[in-house]
C-alpha cells in the first residue's frame, strides 16, 4: 500500500511524462501486490481454530480484526503514511522508490527463508521479482532523466533559490 501510494503521489510532481506514466503504472501493479498479499493470508488464516490463534500468537491480533486482513508491518506496527516520502524532487523521490523496491525484496527474502508452503513460495518469489524489476525501471528513470537534469545545473543552481531561501 505504502509504495503504491508513494509512486502514485510522486507521479503528479514528476516533470518527465515518461517518468511520471512509469510511477502510475508501478502504483497500480503495487496494488495488485497488496492483493496477492492479503489472499495469501487469507487462505492461511481464515480456517484457524480458536486454539491455532492462541497457539500461534495471533490472539491480540484476532480481538481487533478477527482474521481479517489488516494492513501492518511484521512486527505490528500499523501502516500509516509516514511510511512513504514524495518530496517533489525527481532525484530524491527515485533514489526513495530505488531504496523501497530493495527493502520490499529484502522482505521477500526473509519470508522465503521462514515458509516451506509452496502455495505460499511461489508467489512470493514472483512478488520478489517485480521488485527487481521495479528498481530497474526506477534506475532507469535517473539516466533518463540525468541529462535533463545536467542541462538545468540542477546541484549548482536552483532558480527557485534565488536570492537565498525564504
Amino acid at each position: 500500500m505504502g509504495a503504491s501510494l508513494r509512486y502514485l503521489s510522486q507521479s503528479y510532481s514528476m516533470s518527465n511524462k515518461k517518468v511520471a506514466n512509469l510511477l502510475r503504472d508501478i502504483a497500480t501493479e503495487e496494488l495488485a501486490h497488496l492483493e496477492m498479499v492479503g489472499t495469501i493470508v487469507m487462505q492461511l488464516t481464515k480456517d484457524l481454530s480458536t486454539d491455532q490463534i492462541i497457539r500461534d500468537g495471533f490472539d491480540t491480533y484476532f480481538v481487533d480484526h478477527t482474521v481479517g486482513v489488516y494492513p501492518q508491518a511484521a512486527a505490528g506496527v500499523p501502516y500509516t503514511a509516514a511510511f512513504m516520502q514524495s518530496k517533489g524532487d525527481p532525484i530524491t523521490d527515485l533514489f526513495e522508490d530505488m531504496g523501497a523496491e530493495q527493502k520490499a525484496r529484502t522482505t521477500y527474502d526473509n519470508i522465503l527463508k521462514l515458509v516451506d508452503n509452496p502455495d505460499v513460495i511461489e508467489p512470493i518469489k514472483f512478488l520478489r521479482q517485480r521488485e527487481v524489476v521495479h528498481f530497474q525501471r526506477f534506475g532507469e528513470a535517473l539516466a533518463m532523466l540525468r541529462d535533463d537534469l545536467d542541462s538545468k545545473n540542477f546541484y549548482y543552481y536552483n532558480p527557485s533559490f534565488k536570492n537565498g531561501c525564504r
